[in-house]
């Protein structure tokens, strides 16, 4: 158990706090952030978030910089990631703040590209290390999901719905990724016996 590892469990551990504190009222009352009116149980809850995500990057870091990638890493990481990013869209469905198709064409993505994943490492012992396109999906996702937990911060000033559009375009991302996970891999379909 190393440091990077302790990480990513310290961000699954964090996934529950974070959906107590969304879909509970604790009677914390209301604030304003940048124009964005909302519970401060919605801002709390962004932060927890926010922070959970960022140990993304540092776990990673800390592994590749000190070597100290392992197969329980490379089993946790994307796991607590997926995790945590279905955790925070199903509550903004439950919150009324995203649409649920949108949701649902997200986490399908992810159920598929996980089982593409599990097929190739059961045929060839191959691990699919995440693309340039995924990466863009997941930051797209992140801040998104950001966005949409702080009530469109600063840019409802403006009337921008800025929440919305990154939503959007997690959404383009994700299909894209997911397609062309698909594609890249198709071998494993064509050479199925």
């Amino acid at each position: 158990m190393n440091l990077p590892n302790k990480i990513t469990i310290s961000r699954i551990i964090l996934i529950p706090i974070f959906v107590i504190v969304m879909i509970n009222d604790f009677g914390w009352g209301t604030m304003t952030l940048f124009g964005a009116e909302m519970p401060v149980e919605h801002f709390v809850g962004a932060l927890i978030f926010i922070i959970a995500s960022c140990t993304d990057w540092i776990d990673g870091h800390f592994a590749r910089k000190y070597n100290l990638v392992t197969n329980l890493g490379k089993f946790l990481d994307p796991l607590a990631d997926k995790l945590l990013v279905s955790a925070a869209f199903i509550v903004l469905v439950e919150l009324g703040y995203a649409p649920s198709w949108i949701i649902i064409v997200i986490l399908s993505r992810e159920f598929a590209v996980t089982g593409l994943r599990a097929i190739l490492a059961a045929e060839g012992g191959e691990v699919v290390a995440a693309s340039n396109l995924g990466k863009i999906k997941t930051w797209a996702q992140i801040v998104a999901i950001s966005l949409l937990l702080l009530h469109n911060t600063i840019f409802v000033q403006f009337g921008i719905p800025l929440d919305m559009i990154m939503l959007y375009i997690a959404l383009i991302f994700t299909i894209w990724s997911g397609w062309n996970y698909f594609w890249v891999n198709r071998k494993i379909f064509v050479n199925s016996k």
